[in-house]
């Protein structure tokens, strides 16, 4: 479900966090005993997004591990849904070694058998987030919340309510459904008006309410085109991709912070059930959750860590969800049933909002 980032323009790459891996890489991630089981001339095979999630870990995780024990990285790239596909095609005899997957994608994952939960096998497990040790190994949080084009919308969003304010009559993209984007609108909208995953009855009563939209927007590139030309001028998106696009393209776009909270959302690097790579993989997984991977994360993307020693700049925690009072605030769900509920809402939002 996580879409493909916006590319920042002009951006390049940090030094900072190669340097600060060269100077403090922690013995912890390259031990002598996982040293031992890992072998010159093995491949591991990595299934994650293209983009700057590739360029960062074929830094931080790819180049370290090559060089040091002389082995060789295989990407896999695209998108989730091909390889989530793949790995249950292949359980308990996998082509992957590690997967990158959503939040809700991993836990269903572990409990399917596919993928391992996560351990203590990765030193830096200590270090994460609660929220980022279940289903896997949190990689990033990447939020998905309220942004709007202050231009138009001059009264500040502060609360998923406000979509129902009558300024915004005609002027809202809403995403569409299943995906990160439309989840949240739905579960979001649903705890606004007093009910929950398991009560959704108000949320769609409540988005019906909304139409006539300015369109339905299926993906970032989209939306973006439509606040630069003003078709729209609120919708609900990953704030960390939108601040991406605001910086570099549209300064009027405002990612929102609403009282509700923003709906949590996450990558997780997880291990397949049957890896023949297993000492490889932690010590993948150890790089990517090290402070220069996440610093560079951090920097290039907006996507927020998930372990409580990330050492970043002052000026950028103010972009980000940092620290465990911060963490907390982001609302998470009951996945399996959201998952179990999927196919009947899909209908629901073709008939009672995508629809005339």
């Amino acid at each position: 479900m996580t879409r493909k980032p916006v590319s920042r323009t002009g951006l390049t790459r940090r030094h900072a966090g190669g340097m600060m891996f060269a100077a403090g890489l922690a013995p912890a991630i390259l031990s002598t005993s996982v040293r031992a089981a890992i072998n010159r001339g093995d491949t591991l095979t990595v299934g994650i997004w293209g983009g700057a999630q590739e360029r960062i870990t074929r830094e931080h995780c790819a180049k370290p591990l090559e060089e040091k024990y002389g082995v060789k990285i295989n990407y896999v790239l695209g998108g989730t849904p091909d390889r989530r596909s793949r790995a249950y095609a292949e359980r308990g005899r996998p082509s992957f070694d590690i997967i990158y997957l959503n939040i809700f994608e991993s836990r269903q994952a572990v409990a399917d058998k596919v993928t391992q939960p996560p351990t203590a096998a990765v030193p830096n497990f200590a270090n994460l987030y609660d929220v980022a040790r279940i289903g896997g190994y949190g990689v990033a949080f990447n939020p998905v919340t309220v942004v709007y084009d202050k231009e138009v919308i001059t009264t500040p969003m502060t609360s998923w309510k406000d979509f129902w304010r009558p300024d915004l009559k005609g002027k809202i993209a809403w995403p569409s459904y299943p995906g990160a984007q439309g989840t949240a609108a739905l579960l979001m909208t649903a705890r606004a008006f007093g009910g929950s995953e398991k009560d959704v009855d108000v949320a769609f009563r409540k988005i019906a309410e909304l139409k006539p939209f300015a369109a339905i927007q299926s993906s970032q590139d989209q939306l973006y085109g439509m606040f630069d030309q003003k078709v729209a001028a609120a919708s609900i998106e990953f704030g960390s991709f939108t601040r991406n696009y605001a910086e570099t393209r549209n300064p009027r776009i405002v990612i929102a912070n609403p009282v509700e909270g923003q709906a949590i959302a996450a990558n997780f690097a997880c291990i397949t059930v049957g890896t023949k790579n297993q000492a490889l993989a932690e010590a993948w997984i150890d790089l990517h959750l090290s402070p220069a991977c996440q610093k560079a994360y951090a920097e290039q993307i907006y996507y927020s860590p998930t372990i409580r020693n990330a050492n970043l700049p002052a000026g950028l925690n103010a972009k980000l969800i940092i620290g465990d009072a911060q963490v907390k605030t982001l609302v998470d769900f009951d996945w399996d049933h959201v998952i179990k509920m999927q196919p009947q809402w899909t209908q629901r939002f073709v008939r009672e909002i995508a629809g005339a």
